[in-house]
């Protein structure tokens, strides 16, 4: 068995109210094991067979489009693949408040800006790629979704972006 982490997109906005409960019984429902949610209900730690976990991202799609009625996309990551984030983290600088990472549907979908860069009209720094996650730095309180919407509208693809603070905690407490 694999531990894998399921990153959910806008699971609880737009209107739509899903309750962790219903996640769990989403995921149980689908045969994965030990399904846990951490911080908020879009972050569900689950075991899995862990051969395609592409296939393991179509089901969970799926299952939850059938359940809910609406879209939510899923970002799913082996718990080796967060620790490598960890270890890839860029390091902070003075005036940065926190270091976000945006995770991408699979490898850069379409080409950056020359990286760094600063997102017009606030201080979010976009810093690096890994290829399929990118990391930002952000300057100011209240600028943590800015990543995404910017990341989106440049790759023409949905993210869903987390605080590495998030990342590491579950690196720790389920690696």
């Amino acid at each position: 068995m694999t531990r894998a982490v399921a990153f959910l997109r806008a699971i609880n906005v737009g209107g739509h109210v899903v309750k962790k409960e219903q996640l769990l019984q989403v995921f149980e429902s689908l045969g994965f094991k030990d399904v846990v949610p951490y911080k908020q209900a879009g972050n569900l730690i689950f075991e899995c067979d862990g051969k395609d976990m592409e296939e393991v991202r179509l089901r969970i799609e799926q299952k939850l489009r059938s359940t809910l009625g609406y879209e939510v996309e899923a970002f799913i990551r082996g718990i080796p693949e967060l620790q490598r984030l960890v270890e890839k983290e860029p390091p902070a600088t003075p005036d940065a408040m926190s270091c976000l990472v945006t995770f991408l549907p699979g490898s850069l979908p379409n080409p950056l800006p020359r990286l760094p860069v600063v997102i017009p009209k606030s201080t979010v720094e976009v810093v690096s790629t890994t290829g399929k996650e990118v990391f930002s730095l952000t300057h100011v309180m209240g600028e943590g979704g800015l990543p995404n919407q910017f990341l989106e509208s440049k790759l023409k693809a949905k993210t869903t972006t987390r605080n590495m603070n998030v990342i590491r905690e579950i690196v720790e407490r389920f690696g």
